[in-house]
């Protein structure tokens, strides 16, 4: 066994990509696609997939495999699949259908897509990614998606960050909504025709591995408590990312990294677990009582000017009574070229420097006023206060319904919040993880978004991986079937049935003093102290320290009420919590071992003369893949690291600028 690196974690063999066709990047995507064994009408009838999650991801993949044939069954924790957290997605969905003739095509999106995420995403993926984005669009308009509309009639567009081009379409403020409508819609169609059954509020709480392969799922029906074993000769989890291992998120409270995390103890390689990313554009922390927070959409960035007083002392004004030469429009001073449009990273870390600066404003949040404007005034001047409300009515009025401030008066004000994660489950270019026969589609994996992910790219990537890639890929694997056939008392499925039971009676079992949700508070301020915006060495060694303590403490004094037999809210959380403690350690291992800046992931030992991030190619140009080795004695995660090298032959690798 080989030795531990830094006291933490010990190196293993590195791992490659092998399903990644060698031909020019052009021709991989439909080199593979003719590759991959095809699988006949009959025999599909006799092969079964389990998919977990009904988001953008789930619903299109089970749609179109129950087009296909295949017997699909679909899970998921909401009372109903059109209550993914996809349908939170405000701003747009990009594609390379350059309807402005502004500059853009293919290529120009791949290029963007990697130079945004600091180029620590597999070409490849990326490439695919972009050329498959223009299928998107026709597809969901033939669902009928209310994309907005030019006067004429065509498509409209808007920018995000990251690009100078118009790329991105969206429906209103609400493009995930009605995008997962449309899924929703395809999937539906497949239940009434019997090729998908649908199962709702419940939760996966185990893999089942049999013989090496995953056959199946262990899922408790949170209505009754009910323990069951579903089985099948594929799994794909499409369960979304890990973002509220800070608890304080965007994401819905539901929102959680249980089937990921229980496939990780079972063999799946994590990446990049620490990539995650901090929007620019949230409503602030308002008190200690918030269980969550909200986003308002990076769509608003394309007219809206960010900005904050000069100077300090000007911070409790009515931003109406400061004049035009005491604001500091710090974006377009600092980054010229995209201006306020710069990627989300970027844009968070200026945020937070201002804000350091004691020019923020807002409510003082302990010695600082943690907020910046997002001022409309220009852009009402320049098309009309209707035209604004026809743009961004349904965000504004959310703004005004939380804050009590209307955005057509009032300045927004804003700051950074944790959003969305870019690590996940590893997959190869086939979207299949180190386990033969589970897939990770969606935010649930890491390949395509690097160390950052651009806006308006999640719906992207989700509709990318269901609609078009898993189906073609996951083939390739269901024909090797049919399958030898597994029973609920098989001994893989009992084992993993049993493991489920017993950890549920162990959490209910220890009646300590503390609530579930006091230790997800503190697991959330210990991430956000020390692995959030900026991540030190000190820091790091101090979070990993602080974790190990309080995961010893919650298995030893959390209290859970009630029984496993019956709707238990305060049981699921539990599970949930337990497995964002361990989760978050390794956050904090992959964060300390990569001694570099990219992206999300900004360590104050490495940025250039002007507070920029600082990337090491020559040491850190790698996807970090954590195996699961378990906890030791001491009660300390003790992960192997396995390293896929990032070989770029179709960009040129250099340091990131917007300037």
């Amino acid at each position: 066994m080989s030795e531990l690196v830094e006291g933490l974690y010990r190196l293993g063999d590195p791992i490659s990509d092998h399903a990644t066709p060698d031909v020019d990047i052009t021709k991989m995507w439909p080199e593979k696609q003719f590759t991959n064994k095809l699988v006949n009408p009959a025999n599909r009838r006799k092969l079964s997939v389990i998919i977990v999650g009904t988001g953008l991801a789930g619903a299109s993949a089970a749609a179109t495999m129950g087009q296909d044939g295949y017997n699909v069954k679909v899970f998921c924790y909401q009372d109903s699949t059109r209550r993914a957290h996809s349908i939170a997605a405000q701003g747009g969905i990009n594609a390379a259908k350059n309807y402005n003739d502004d500059g853009d095509s293919v290529y120009r999106l791949f290029y963007d897509t990697v130079k945004g995420g600091d180029y620590r995403s597999r070409e490849s993926n990326v490439y695919r990614l972009a050329d498959v984005s223009t299928k998107i669009i026709d597809q969901c308009v033939a669902q009928g998606v209310p994309f907005a509309r030019e006067y004429g009639g065509l498509l409209d567009n808007r920018s995000f960050g990251g690009v100078q081009v118009a790329r991105t379409f969206y429906a209103a403020g609400q493009t995930g909504q009605q995008l997962l409508i449309g899924a929703y819609q395809a999937m539906e169609r497949q239940v009434q025709a019997g090729t998908v059954q649908e199962f709702t509020r419940h939760e996966m709480l185990e893999l089942v591995i049999v013989d090496g392969r995953a056959r199946g799922i262990v899922a408790r029906d949170m209505t009754t408590g009910e323990i069951k074993t579903h089985l099948a000769d594929a799994v794909v989890l499409a369960t979304g990312g890990y973002g509220n291992v800070f608890f304080l998120s965007t994401n819905a409270m539901g929102c959680n990294a249980t089937a990921t995390w229980r496939a990780h103890r079972k063999g799946a390689l994590f990446g990049n677990p620490c990539y995650t990313q901090i929007h620019p554009t949230c409503i602030p922390v308002s008190g200690d009582y918030q269980s969550k927070l909200t986003l308002m959409s990076e769509s608003l960035r394309n007219d809206g000017r960010i900005w904050v007083p000069k100077r300090r002392e000007d911070a409790d004004k009515d931003p109406r009574d400061i004049p035009e030469e005491d604001r500091d429009y710090y974006l377009e001073r600092i980054y010229p070229s995209f201006g306020n449009l710069v990627p989300r990273d970027i844009a968070s870390r200026q945020a937070k420097n201002v804000c350091d600066e004691g020019r923020g404003v807002g409510p003082l949040v302990g010695d600082f006023r943690r907020g910046v404007y997002l001022d409309f005034a220009d852009a009402m001047a320049r098309l009309s206060k209707d035209q604004v409300k026809a743009k961004y009515g349904n965000l504004f009025d959310m703004y005004e319904r939380i804050t009590g401030e209307s955005p057509y008066e009032v300045p927004m004000r804003i700051y950074p919040a944790v959003h969305y994660t870019m690590g996940g489950l590893w997959v190869d270019y086939d979207l299949r993880t180190t386990i033969p026969g589970l897939y990770a589609i969606g935010e649930a994996n890491f390949s395509d978004h690097g160390a950052n992910r651009l806006g308006a790219s999640s719906l992207m990537q989700c509709l990318a991986d269901g609609y078009f890639v898993l189906p073609n890929t996951i083939r390739d694997y269901l024909a090797e079937g049919p399958f030898d056939k597994v029973t609920d008392d098989a001994p893989e499925v009992v084992e993993a049935r049993a493991q489920v039971e017993d950890r549920l009676q162990k959490l209910l079992a220890i009646q300590g003093e503390r609530s579930v949700d006091s230790f997800h508070k503190e697991l959330g301020h210990i991430m956000w102290e020390y692995c959030g915006m900026e991540r030190s060495d000190e820091g790091l060694r101090k979070a990993i320290g602080l974790i190990r303590g309080l995961r010893e403490e919650f298995w030893r004094n959390v209290r859970v009420l009630g029984s496993a037999d019956t709707l238990n809210q305060s049981l699921e959380k539990a599970g949930r919590v337990a497995d964002f403690l361990e989760l978050g350690e390794l956050m904090c291992i992959d964060a300390l071992h990569r001694r570099e800046s990219c992206g999300g992931h900004f360590r104050v030992e490495s940025q250039t003369e002007d507070g920029e991030a600082l990337r090491h190619d020559d040491e850190f140009a790698y996807v970090a893949n954590w195996e699961f080795t378990g906890i030791d004695e001491t009660g300390a995660l003790v992960p192997t690291l396995h390293k896929e090298e990032l070989v770029y032959k179709f960009i040129e690798l250099k340091q990131r600028s917007y300037k």
